[in-house]
């Protein structure tokens, strides 16, 4: 048996395709939200924002919350001092709030992979705009973390590491390291993943209304010339289903001089003494 050839409307293989599609883009930013929790939560928890270098004079690096210093304990190469469960612990008021910033941006973005298991139970629209929502507020709480992190280099406790020249916003003898450029990358992720959720809630495919017939059952609305039309057009549906006869054009015999029917007929040319009766040139013959 031959193979069954369907035909598609473009209009639904352009809706199918746009759905095949949105949703692989949905699936690709749900795992991008998945990246960018990993990536706040180890810039959150590695010492890794600033540091020594070699002009420093006690070795040490410094995270968020936590600070290692080289060689301060008798058999311990590091010594790391600050505690999330004693906030006094760390070293200055703008790394205290720093830290409380960049928990809430972590917070915020694991509520939000939560959130992504609310498509089983509501609309796709809903839950694309809640998510972006909630991927703004923590990009706005982890920039917050990176502008006042600076504020607190002006501490002792840099300032021991860095010189006497380190203090806000000025790093002195110590430098970046890749941790704060993560927390830099992780800002604009989250608003690159906002603005795609935006997207997503916000496209819609519009598919186009079907034909509207009018009271006669024709497409067109308009006049239509009939002799411009095909056996697929018709004033009232198809021009195969109106119960018309062919008619044959026949010359009466003995008319020599014979008019083309092909030709424009004028008054001039009924009265001319070739054709003295042109009424009678021609005759229907109905088959």
């Amino acid at each position: 048996m031959g193979s069954k050839v369907e035909y598609v409307d473009s209009t639904h293989m352009y809706a199918t395709n746009y759905v095949r599609n949105s949703k692989a883009i949905g699936v690709l930013w749900g795992i991008f939200s998945i990246c960018y929790l990993i990536i706040i939560v180890v810039a959150f928890v590695t010492p890794e924002w600033m540091g020594d270098t070699s002009e420093s004079e006690y070795p040490a690096r410094f995270g968020l919350w936590k600070v290692c210093s080289y060689g301060t304990t008798l058999g311990h190469p590091e010594d790391c001092t600050g505690s999330l469960d004693d906030p006094s612990s760390i070293p200055s008021l703008p790394f205290q709030v720093a830290t409380a910033l960049s928990a809430a941006a972590i917070v915020l973005a694991a509520i939000t992979i939560l959130a992504m298991l609310l498509f089983l139970l509501v609309t796709s629209t809903t839950v694309f705009k809640a998510c972006a929502w909630l991927q703004i507020i923590s990009g706005l709480c982890l920039i917050g973390s990176v502008c006042v992190y600076p504020l607190g280099w002006d501490s002792h406790v840099v300032t021991r590491t860095c010189g006497q020249a380190a203090s806000r916003f000025i790093l002195g003898d110590c430098s970046i390291r890749w941790s704060y450029l993560l927390a830099v990358i992780g800002c604009l992720d989250a608003f690159i993943l906002a603005t795609l959720a935006f997207i997503l809630a916000t496209r819609h495919v519009k598919l186009q209304p079907e034909p509207t017939y009018t009271t006669n059952g024709s497409l067109y609305k308009g006049e239509v010339n009939g002799g411009f039309m095909g056996d697929g057009h018709s004033m009232a549906g198809s021009r195969k289903s109106l119960n018309l006869h062919p008619v044959l054009l026949m010359p009466q015999p003995g008319d020599m001089d014979r008019y083309s029917e092909f030709s424009n007929r004028t008054g001039r040319s009924k009265a001319s003494i070739y054709r003295p009766d042109y009424a009678s040139s021609m005759q229907n013959f109905q088959l």
